[in-house]
């Protein structure tokens, strides 16, 4: 996916659409997919799950406020690991990036990867995603790469005051919106972005199988 196809949309932020440029998709999709992988779609990568469509990891980035502020200082956490792409977009502007994948294999095939491209920020965990990960936290921004019927709410808590979290939130095979929360101190501001489709998030906080 070329950066300015996803500028042609509603992603204007230059920091994103650099990030999105210097990531290589091809390097995160199945080897049969090699020839799709600048296609502006989600992909299959097993176990039921996909590599996300590059305009909605942009869209999602973009919404964490994570280029607002200097990188050095930015720690992103990711739920949902999958091939690790959007973990290394993230990267590109978090010195710390905590990314938590539930397959197990799913993981180690992505912290290969990402380890393989240089992206030493990245932490690959394997566990419940719902329940977020204290041991780095707090977070400027949570990005969630599935759908819940509720954000989380150790997730919430494991925030920055002024942190954003971008989930798309609905029914597990039905309609479902992508939401962001702002924390300011207890409370939490949502604002809604838009219809979006994504596989179900299994866990404890989430859909439970």
């Amino acid at each position: 996916m070329v950066a300015t196809d996803i500028a042609g949309r509603d992603v204007h932020e230059p920091a994103v659409l650099e990030a999105m440029r210097r990531v290589p998709r091809e390097e995160f999709v199945p080897i049969a997919y090699l020839g799709e992988a600048h296609d502006d779609r989600p992909l299959p990568i097993g176990h039921g799950q996909t590599i996300s469509q590059p305009y909605i990891v942009a869209s999602m980035v973009d919404l964490s406020g994570l280029s607002a502020r200097p990188r050095e200082s930015n720690r992103a956490l990711e739920i949902g690991t999958g091939s690790g792409y959007g973990a290394a977009v993230l990267s590109e502007l978090s010195a710390q990036v905590t990314s938590i994948e539930r397959h197990a294999d799913i993981a180690a095939s992505a912290a290969s990867t990402l380890s393989r491209l240089g992206y030493d920020g990245v932490e690959v965990v394997v566990g419940d995603g719902t329940l977020g990960h204290l041991e780095n936290a707090p977070y400027d921004a949570i990005i969630v790469t599935a759908a819940g019927p509720r954000v989380p709410p150790p997730l919430l808590t494991q925030l920055t005051d002024g942190g954003c979290l971008v989930m798309p939130i609905g029914k597990r095979d039905g309609a479902q919106s992508l939401v962001v929360h702002t924390r300011h101190g207890d409370q939490t501001v949502q604002r809604r972005h838009g219809a979006v489709r994504f596989v179900p998030l299994i866990g404890e906080q989430g859909f439970l199988s």
